[in-house]
Parts: structure tokens; sequence; C-alpha cells
């Protein structure tokens, strides 16, 4: 039954100096993209709350930076500890709010941030705070109060990304999520109390973008933003950064390539590959939605892919069979289902799927997964970010072909190489991207993470997401 918002209250919203505040903006409505139903109703920030939350960081700041660094480690263990804890919880809110199906959310959207932290906290004890070059002391010290602004599709791997290795630096936090996705950052809040974090290192003020984001970015007292959402956010999010000279780090958008190689086991590639594309319906930066096949394996290929895509079953994000639920919301599926109509209306093969709505569901977010063939590496559906669960197969003639192709975008921030691994490893360093999973390689929370061209800039994880937060001061003698 649906929940209507004349029943609801608003949850306590904001966290600022360790405490929750209900907030004394308009309210913006959470809703259940599953059923279109309201599940919560919170406040934005007003400028006031805004200045609030930069202010409790800033005092923070001293004590913080300078609180041993073993301690500011045990600290962020206790924050994997309480994640795991609440996973059921937090697993919940995730599925609720932007619609990920609940074994999913288990298993990623909980379980990744808690990896991740951990192996934050094992960088951060292995990075090298200081060196000696000839007669200078170099050392690397916290930037300051850091303005972290996340995305709904990864809510709470997307804050840990940022926050954590932010606070092991010495750095105080605000941090805006999604507002399609504010309860899990809440409770993550909550969580950082019961670790012991002190009032005012870290706080959240929930908003929208255009109001809140843009206080954050443009805020005098803020040291550095780390954004990850479009790239058309990300270059207004710079510009506006730049008004006051701040640190920017962006992660933005991507458009994947997996290159399948003529020596490939197909089975494995688009066992890999669908995987890939679709989880999380979809909705990821890194997500691989262009498959490109040698053009005489085509034909098999899509076989296989249309053999397999079945299995990737459509339904209510609480079921746990549900492989694909609802993207995040009602704007989010019509904008999808445009592109794939898009993609028929130039002429790409439909293989799978198609637009409209999946059979038996009227109401919700939900959109056809679906694949194309025949797909011209230079069209819409091949060149822009989709963001739903839409893969592209695009013929190739030779590895120079398929390189062209995969760099062939505005975007840079992962791809695939499947085939004989020195094949795969010497196509893997000629693509323009941070990223390249080399035959399933298991992801590597240690390792960089982050793009090229307008995919963003700086990196997240392992020693390179630690000192993106960081200052360098030489001290000559």
């Amino acid at each position: 039954m649906n929940t209507h918002r004349e029943d609801l209250l608003p949850v306590p919203s904001h966290w600022i100096d360790g405490r929750p505040v209900i907030g004394r903006g308009p309210l913006i409505d959470v809703v259940n993209p599953a059923d279109d139903s309201v599940s919560a109703v919170v406040h934005e920030a007003t400028a006031d709350e805004v200045d609030e939350a930069v202010e409790a960081a800033l005092a923070a700041f001293p004590t913080w930076s300078s609180t041993p660094p073993e301690s500011r480690f045990a600290i962020m263990r206790g924050l994997a500890r309480g994640m795991q804890e609440r996973a059921e919880e937090l697993a919940a809110a995730v599925t609720l709010e932007m619609g990920a199906p609940i074994s999913f959310s288990r298993q990623a959207q909980v379980g990744f941030p808690v990896a991740s932290t951990l192996a934050a906290v094992t960088a951060a004890q292995t990075y090298e705070w200081t060196r000696v070059v000839e007669n200078s002391l170099v050392v690397r010290e916290p930037i300051g109060v850091v303005g972290a602004v996340t995305p709904w599709n990864f809510p709470l791997q997307q804050v840990v990304t940022k926050v954590v290795p932010a606070m092991l630096g010495g750095n105080t936090v605000v941090l805006k999520p999604s507002e399609l996705s504010p309860a899990s950052a809440r409770m993550f809040a909550e969580i950082t109390a019961e670790a012991g974090l002190p009032h005012g290192v870290f706080n959240v003020v929930q908003g929208t973008g255009p109001v809140v984001g843009e206080a954050l970015v443009r805020h005098p007292k803020i040291d550095m933003i780390s954004f990850t959402g479009s790239t058309r956010a990300g270059r207004r999010v710079a510009a506006a950064a730049s008004e006051t000279v701040k640190r920017v780090a962006l992660e933005l958008g991507g458009k994947a390539a997996h290159i399948v190689l003529p020596e490939a086991d197909l089975d494995f590639a688009v066992r890999r590959g669908l995987a890939y594309a679709w989880a999380n319906a979809g909705q990821a930066c890194g997500a691989y939605t262009r498959m490109l096949v040698p053009e005489h394996l085509q034909r098999a290929v899509v076989e296989k892919l249309r053999a397999a895509a079945p299995a990737y079953t459509v339904g209510a994000p609480g079921d746990e069979t549900t492989r694909i639920g609802p993207v995040a919301s009602e704007t989010q599926r019509v904008r999808v289902d445009g592109y794939i109509r898009r993609g028929v209306a130039d002429g790409a093969t439909l293989a799978f799927g198609g637009p409209g709505r999946p059979e038996g569901f009227e109401t919700g977010a939900y959109v056809r997964p679906t694949i194309f063939s025949d797909v011209d590496p230079d069209s819409v559906i091949a060149q822009e970010e989709i963001f739903g669960p839409v893969l592209t197969v695009i013929p190739y003639t030779d590895d120079d072909h398929a390189v062209e192709i995969a760099n062939g975008t505005v975007y840079g921030l992962n791809a695939a190489v499947t085939g004989d691994e020195e094949h795969a490893m010497a196509i893997a360093r000629r693509l323009r991207v941070g990223q390249v999973d080399v035959n399933g390689g298991e992801h590597n929370f240690q390792a960089p993470f982050g793009g090229y061209k307008q995919s963003g800039n700086g990196r997240e994880m392992g020693h390179a997401g630690i000192e993106e937060f960081l200052e360098t001061k030489a001290i000559t003698r």
C-alpha cells in the first residue's frame, strides 16, 4: 500500500556538530522508485545550516588534524564494524530509496563500503607521510575542510570512498548526499558517532545540487570539493569552485568498452560482460555498456547474449530473486527509455528488450533490459552515457579498429579486455582510461580509481585516494 506524503513527518535530515538536526528549509519527498510512493520527507538545508555545518567542521579541524594517526585508524575500523553490524538495515534503506535489488544491496551497496573502509585504513597505515629529499623534509598534511557531493547510484559506497580517506588524512568533512538517497547517508552519520568520531569532524547537509551543492562549492571556508556525478554537473562544479581556487576532484561519467578478442572464451565474455553491463540496473559509471566484438563473431556473441539475458529477472527490489529492479526515479526511467527509442530510430538492431515498460510493471520506474547489435560506434547510444540496463554490441575488424572505437568517446573511466592474457595486456596498455579489467580481474580496493578525459580527474582508493586530500609542504634546512 502506498504511503501518502501527509502521513509522514520529516526525519532529522542533517547531521551537524555530532547531532541530528531536523532542519528549517523546504521539504523534499524521497520517492520509492518501485511503486512511486513517498517513503520519507527531509528538509533541504538553508544557507545558514550550510554555514553551521562548515563552521563545525572548521572548529573540529585543529584537534582532529593533530590526533595521532593510530587513533584515527581505530575510529575508521570502528566505522567498518558499525556498517557491518547494521548491514541489513543499510541494505534495506538503499533498496527503498533507489531501487537496488536487496541481494545486490547486501553484497555491493553495503559489502563494498565495509571492504573499502578497511582497505583505506590499510592504505593509510602504509602511506609515506614524510620523506627526506636531500636537505628538505617533505611533509604531507591535511588540506582542511572538504566538501563532498555524492550521487544516488551507490549512495553509501560513494560516501565512504570520499569521507573515509579524507578523515584518515586528518581532514574534516561536510557531505551533501543525493536528495534521492538521503537515508543511508544519515544512518552513516549515526554510525560515525557510535564509532567515537569527535563532534564536527563529519557533517551532513541534505538538499539538491543547485541549492545545497552550489552553496558548498562556492563556500569560502571549504578548502576542497570532491564530487561524483555527471560530466555536465562536474563542469559546473569546477567552474564554481574556481572562484575561490579550491582544489577539485571529479569522478564523472563513463562509457566503458569491453573488448572481446578473437581468441576469447565467448561464454565467459558474455557472462561477465552482461553482468557488468546490467548490475545495479546499469546505473554505474563503470558499467560495461559497449561490447566490442570481432565482426565475424558478432552473430555468435549476440545469440549467446540473447540466451543469457532472460536470467536477469526484472522484479520488485525487495524480492530475493530479482536481479534488475527499477531505475532510481521516474525522470531516469523516461531518460533511459528515450535512449532505447533513439537506438531503434537510428537503425541499430534490437536483439533483446526494447522501449516501454516490462510486462506487468505499469507503475514504478521500470525499463526493459535491452541489447542492441550492429551499433554504429558514432551513434548516440554508443557515445552518450545512458545509465540504464542497455548494452550495445559494436563489431570491429582488427586490434587497431577496436582500440580506435574504445578510445573514441569523450569518456575515459574504465574498460575491459577478454582474451589471451598477453594479447589482452597489450590492448589494455593502449586504452585511454583509468582502469582496465583483464579477463575478469578481481576488484582491488587498493588500486587507484578515476578517469581520463571528461571522466574527471584525481583518483580514489588506495594511496592515491589518501593523497587526494593532502597538501605538500617542503621544510628545508
